[in-house]
């Protein structure tokens, strides 16, 4: 990263945090309440000024399980969803940009991480269940419709909710997973060792804690926010919960049919990282021919599997370009 970067990293996450410091700072005792379309908020607003911006958190009730949401600024919405084993905190190099830049940045907990509820049993966790809280959000904040920002599993998320709920994807920005149709590569069968590993409920979450989370450690290459993902996920049944997302949407099957999915109609832009370890760039290439509207393929090269950690000024960049 050069000298240049360096400063606009710094100043954004300067920027973002002196807005958080001035909520909470203007908010000593944030008050709860509730409201009747099923929103249950800690409000926790500052008038906007070029210093603060507004900021809420939000804690969405979605068929007995509780999201935790935090919603930046204002202007046209734009929702951001991280994968495994992240949370909402995985967006902090975009959000105070993307605020900046006039969207509202809207960055849900997905259930099984962060400070939302873990459901017990691993069909809680399915695809089916984490498009219709992606709806429940949207309802409880009073969206129409929104961009789409997502990574890892909240790709897989963000690629199944442009096909059910056309209407409520206006632009779509996908990282990391290609569209669920895209042909397997035999590169891919052969990075996705993990995903079979983690269908041995217990074994998996025994090994990856095992001698100070070393598998894990080593399965991560030094890439992500390890040191906060450990301490997420070493909280009861945090884990497994996360582990939940692969059982319930990755578990092996006998061979059948590919579902039948509508083309994506919201214009895709698909972004994939050449130090990815585990998911093969060909097939986010291949995701083209099943968007209807406009697609666009970007590469990032020298960055890991978390795209927006690693390269947040050039993800920032094409975020602009493709949403503003």
């Amino acid at each position: 990263m050069n000298d240049y970067s360096k400063q606009k990293s710094v100043s954004s996450r300067r920027s973002f945090m002196v807005g958080v410091g001035g909520v909470l700072a203007a908010s000593a005792a944030p008050t709860k309440t509730t409201f009747g379309g099923g929103l249950d908020r800690e409000s926790q607003l500052v008038p906007t000024s070029s210093l603060t911006r507004r900021y809420t958190e939000h804690h969405i009730p979605r068929d007995g399980v509780s999201l935790h949401v935090e919603d930046h600024g204002s202007g046209k919405p734009v929702l951001l969803l991280h994968g495994w084993p992240d949370s909402s905190y995985l967006w902090r190099n975009q959000i105070p940009f993307l605020v900046a830049n006039g969207f509202r940045a809207i960055a849900p907990d997905q259930r099984g991480f962060g400070r939302s509820d873990r459901p017990e049993g691993a069909a809680a966790y399915s695809l089916q269940n984490a498009v219709a809280d992606l709806g429940g959000i949207l309802d409880a904040l009073g969206i129409d419709a929104a961009d789409i920002v997502a990574h890892d599993w909240g790709a897989s998320v963000a690629w199944r909710t442009a096909t059910a709920h056309p209407n409520r994807v206006r632009r779509l920005v996908v990282l990391s997973v290609p569209h669920p149709l895209a042909p397997y590569t035999l590169r891919q069968r052969e990075m996705a060792w993990y995903q079979l590993f983690f269908q041995f409920e217990g074994i998996a979450e025994a090994w990856l804690q095992h001698d100070n989370w070393a598998l894990f450690r080593e399965m991560l290459r030094s890439n992500g926010d390890i040191d906060r993902y450990i301490s997420d996920l070493s909280r009861p049944d945090a884990l497994k919960a996360s582990l939940n997302w692969y059982r319930a949407n990755l578990a092996p099957r006998l061979p059948e049919s590919p579902p039948k999915l509508p083309p994506v109609e919201a214009p895709t832009l698909g972004i994939w990282s050449s130090n990815d370890h585990y998911l093969d760039g060909e097939r986010m290439k291949m995701s083209g021919q099943f968007v209807k509207a406009r697609w666009r393929y970007e590469q990032i090269n020298d960055a890991s599997h978390w795209i927006p950690l690693d390269a947040p000024d050039r993800l920032n960049q094409l975020l602009i370009e493709w949403l503003g």
